[in-house]
């Protein structure tokens, strides 16, 4: 008997009902993106203008807003491929070992005698001990700072490299540790970049490591390379630096375990700093712009207890001395430390406006960067290129779809007509869940859906051609449909079977365009599949529970 019970009439109008709902903000793209972007605003800054106000009241609160988001070659936007020098952390890791282990030798000084760093290259730690008969002993003092390397491939490896000869001590990081190292920059790197780009609004940013000590970033929407290197290139790298001198002269050689920083507010000025910081940026827990006693820009942050305990420590002992607050090899300030401070907060203020206030607030709060990033490619996408392959995809997606009516109606006749029917709910059901899943549409994404209004058609097909077969022998219409539809289920499950598994091995295999088409492409199938069986064959019975026809064409 051709016959769908009501619930599951109810349930099939429900869900193409649900899908249409949530296609629908794709048709207002503009005024609910802005939308989107205002009430993101308002709530994370609980700041409202006439203008966040208008653009929040532009949509609906009551209507879903979730958008498919455009990729860079559809929205424009930045591409930058950077590499991470890695061989900054080393220096970095050295450097920080040495007051530690000058102090364990000092202890020692009786056996050892005087102990003092000699220069040595970039990742070394050279060190020259005053009584070269007791060198073993100070090899297993270093020794005593070298750890196991907990990875697989270094198992049994120690994360110092420690080398005697004369009387000089050399260490550095050995081969296993260095690799453990770089794998943490690089991932560390990774996750910092990705909260600055996600701080300043952006949408479905593509970053991934490529290679062995690269990045590749791609932010749509963003007005050009430079701006993403901007935000990203700069290191932020914020440090509390003792203050051993200063000097006007740029080529001034610092001594060993210090280096020449230039001031900011004055030109000319050097300051000579020790290497070893007192504080970080790292035990920063937050960063807000603000101003200061005089109005003027400048950035309020906040330490974790361990870096407020540092702190409170440092300027308790060093009263009347001062000290450097150094961005990024730059000295901000170096003020005259007048009291403890032992609150763990403070204020950054100088030569900045409010925008580069607030840039680096945004800087600070997601971290700094473990190294220097060298890129080696950029390139700007214009959204006039994305505006193109937007209208080109429209173009191919229109053509496609009337191509698919016309071959339909004329081949099917009113069957034909109620797959037409089910092909458009089934595109609305497409964006829908592209829209609701946050998905990323890229070209090859265009190329799924493309691809998904000429498949879409087969099920039906199978269907039609299943009826008219049965037509011929069956006992009436009614008994020719559903026979058609039982019938044809096996060769749709099969052939759509073997399109998914297609289509997640390129979601596995694939690099980002490929897995977009992939993901459009398995949505698209299901959309598909769903609508065939079920809207299609519903709308069927329900033309012929109401006209009772004794005989159909197909």
């Amino acid at each position: 008997m051709l016959q769908i019970d009501r619930w599951k009439r109810i349930l099939i109008l429900g869900i193409c009902l649900l899908g249409l709902a949530y296609a629908m903000p794709n048709a207002f793209y503009t005024r609910v993106e802005a939308h989107n972007d205002a009430v993101a605003r308002i709530e994370a800054t609980g700041v409202t203008t006439p203008e966040l106000v208008a653009a929040r009241d532009g949509w609906p609160s009551w209507l879903p807003s979730s958008l498919v988001n455009l990729g860079l070659d559809l929205r424009g936007g930045a591409h930058l491929l950077g590499e991470v020098q890695v061989e900054q952390v080393y220096k970095a890791r050295v450097d920080a070992l040495w007051p530690e282990l000058r102090r364990a030798l000092a202890a020692e000084r009786d056996a050892v005698g005087a102990v003092r760093r000699v220069p040595s290259p970039e990742g070394t730690l050279a060190i020259e001990i005053g009584n070269p008969d007791q060198l073993a002993r100070a090899v297993e003092i270093a020794r005593g700072f070298s750890t196991p390397v907990t990875t697989l491939t270094g198992a049994g490896q120690q994360s110092l490299a420690i080398d005697a000869t004369g009387s000089t001590l050399t260490i550095q990081l050995s081969d296993a540790e260095k690799a453990l190292t770089d794998d943490r920059t690089i991932q560390q790197s990774l996750e910092i970049i990705r909260r600055r780009v996600d701080e300043v609004g952006t949408r479905e940013p593509t970053i991934m490591r490529q290679g062995e000590d690269r990045i590749l970033i791609q932010v749509p929407g963003i007005g050009s390379a430079g701006e993403l290197k901007a935000l990203i290139g700069t290191t932020a790298q914020l440090t509390f630096n003792p203050v051993t001198g200063s000097t006007s002269d740029p080529e001034a050689a610092p001594g060993i375990g210090q280096f020449l920083a230039p001031s900011l507010d004055q030109e000319g000025l050097y300051y000579i700093l020790e290497d070893s910081p007192v504080v970080t940026g790292d035990d920063l827990v937050d960063a807000m712009p603000g101003t200061d006693e005089n109005g003027m820009p400048s950035v309020n942050f906040r330490f974790n207890p361990t870096g407020a305990r540092a702190f409170g420590a440092y300027t308790s002992a060093n009263i009347g001395q001062p000290f450097a607050i150094v961005l990024d090899n730059e000295v901000i300030s170096a003020p005259v430390i007048r009291s403890a401070i032992t609150t763990g907060s403070g204020q950054i203020s100088g030569s900045m406006n409010f925008e580069q206030a607030s840039q680096l607030a945004i800087l600070l709060r997601a971290g700094a960067l473990p190294a220097e990033l060298e890129f080696l490619e950029e390139r700007t996408v214009g959204p006039e290129l994305g505006q193109d392959s937007i209208d080109a995809g429209k173009v191919a997606a229109s053509v496609g779809f009337i191509a698919v009516i016309a071959l339909m109606i004329l081949s099917y006749g009113r069957l034909g007509l109620f797959a037409t029917v089910a092909l458009a709910v089934n595109m609305a059901l497409l964006f829908a869940v592209l829209s609701v899943i946050g998905a990323t549409l890229t070209l090859p994404g265009i190329a799924g859906i493309v691809l998904t209004i000429g498949m879409a058609v087969d099920a039906n097909v199978l269907v039609f051609e299943r009826i008219r077969e049965e037509l011929r022998t069956a006992r009436g219409p009614a008994r020719a449909i559903e026979l058609g539809y039982e019938k044809a289920m096996s060769a749709i499950v099969d052939a759509n079977i073997t399109t998914l598994i297609i289509a997640a091995i390129l979601f596995v295999l694939g690099s980002g365009p490929v897995k977009g088409f992939a993901v459009t492409l398995t949505i698209g199938i299901v959309t598909s599949v769903f609508t065939a069986l079920f809207v299609t064959r519903l709308l069927t019975v329900m033309w012929f529970e109401r006209a009772r026809p004794k005989t159909i064409e197909v």
